[in-house]
């Protein structure tokens, strides 16, 4: 049984680490801003469950392998990196749109966008071994067998996680819809969010794990 305090402790701490910019509340961010708050929600969605991933990994202690071997970690970043860079291209060849204009549609399906959160947490090797240190802090032996333990924890930072980003979802589709009207806007929004994705690829692609 997960303390009172400790059950506090967590849920603030999760707070002001959804609120920090990274990569994922980034992700979030462009994609709600292009794609309007449903595309954020989807988005949101399949982070959290990239989240799940990471969260067994502590528990059944996969995540160590990414915290002492060099090869898993740069496998699984450079995939990342890959993918992240596929998302780059495909936001740079996209044409500007006016979404107020009639019959024009959204190509990027909820699904699509989903699948796309997944495969961008997942792939973050970073995020198993943070999870790795951060976790195990509030779990307690005295409390009874420690993988359940992880798994209501890192329930916990998910729920926190997914409340933070559909805030960030919200306010920036808000600015999305605002700029939505300008086609040259829409141009500039895919331009920013490519840019954004290279820089996101290039900071995973030259990351390193202390072993």
């Amino acid at each position: 049984m997960i303390t009172v305090e400790a059950f506090i402790t967590l849920g603030l701490a999760s707070i002001l680490l959804s609120l920090a910019p990274g990569p994922d509340n980034i992700f979030v961010l462009t994609q709600s801003a292009l794609h309007g708050r449903k595309a954020g929600f989807f988005v949101t969605l399949g982070l959290c469950t990239g989240l799940i991933f990471h969260t067994a990994a502590v528990a059944f202690g996969v995540a160590a392998i990414f915290q002492t071997s060099v090869l898993a970690f740069n496998i699984l970043k450079l995939i990342g990196a890959a993918y992240l860079i596929y998302l780059a291209w495909q936001a740079f060849k996209a044409p500007g749109k006016n979404i107020n204009s009639a019959g024009r549609s959204d190509p990027v399906t909820p699904i699509k966008l989903y699948f796309r959160g997944i495969i961008m947490n997942i792939t973050n090797p970073k995020v198993s071994i943070f999870f790795l240190a951060f976790l195990p802090q509030f779990a307690s032996p005295e409390s009874g067998a420690i993988a359940p333990q992880i798994f209501v924890l890192g329930f916990i930072f998910i729920l926190v996680t997914l409340l933070v980003f559909n805030i960030i979802s919200l306010l920036s589709s808000m600015l999305g819809a605002w700029l939505s009207g300008s086609k040259k806007a829409q141009l500039y929004l895919n331009k920013i969010s490519g840019t954004v994705f290279l820089g996101l690829a290039l900071k995973l692609a030259t990351s390193e794990v202390k072993i």
